[in-house]
């Protein structure tokens, strides 16, 4: 038989495990500082921070790494032209194929990626620093599809649709990010007449 006292002790236990048990999706105090630290630790080059504020870098490299997928259309490594064919991995880095995953460093979202009739942009920054002439330019793009290379009246491969949802502070984290990584020259696999993109 159980007495008072045990079952007194059980309520206490139980109520213990639902205070402190988490609750659903809610959002933790340090949520953001887990993001900016997750977003430092997969970014796969290493980042210019100075002038930047490190914790929107950090935000957005979890924005661009995490949830974006902008990885998987801005970074292309031909392996063969005339097919089409290509990985966003290192040789031997693909996950899809088992292996331990290596993000192809030499072309990080440098575009190249074919779609049909389009290819993905590079968006790296430019000798300035800048990614798209700048963040106007940027917020444009997310927020409207903006073509700034005028082949259409809007991007059509990029989901600018779904991104566009974004918060402001959002969109700013994206955009540091992006201006604290490499430049990369022109676009990997085509020729280019922008050879001094990345010269000052």
């Amino acid at each position: 038989m159980i007495g008072i006292g045990s079952v007194a002790m059980l309520g206490l236990a139980v109520g213990g495990f639902f205070s402190f048990s988490p609750r659903g999706n809610a959002a933790q105090p340090n949520d953001d500082e887990s993001k900016i630290q997750i977003g430092f630790a997969i970014a796969p080059v290493p980042l210019d921070l100075k002038g930047k504020n490190r914790a929107m870098v950090g935000m957005g490299s979890y924005l661009v790494n995490a949830v974006g997928g902008c990885n998987d259309c801005h970074t292309w490594r031909v392996i063969d032209a005339a097919a089409g064919t290509g990985s966003n991995y290192e040789v031997g880095g693909d996950p899809f194929a088992g292996q331990t995953e290596h993000i192809y460093i030499e072309g990080y979202l440098a575009g190249g990626r074919p779609f049909g009739p389009f290819k993905s942009r590079n968006i790296t920054p430019d000798a300035s620093g800048q990614v798209a002439d700048g963040f106007a330019t940027f917020q444009k793009i997310i927020r409207h599809g903006f073509d700034t290379e005028g082949i259409t009246p809007v991007l059509q491969v990029m989901p600018w649709p779904v991104y566009r949802n974004m918060s402001e502070h959002d969109i700013q984290a994206i955009y540091e990010y992006l201006t604290s990584i490499p430049c990369v020259e022109g676009t990997p696999g085509e020729k280019t007449n922008d050879t001094h993109r990345c010269s000052n």
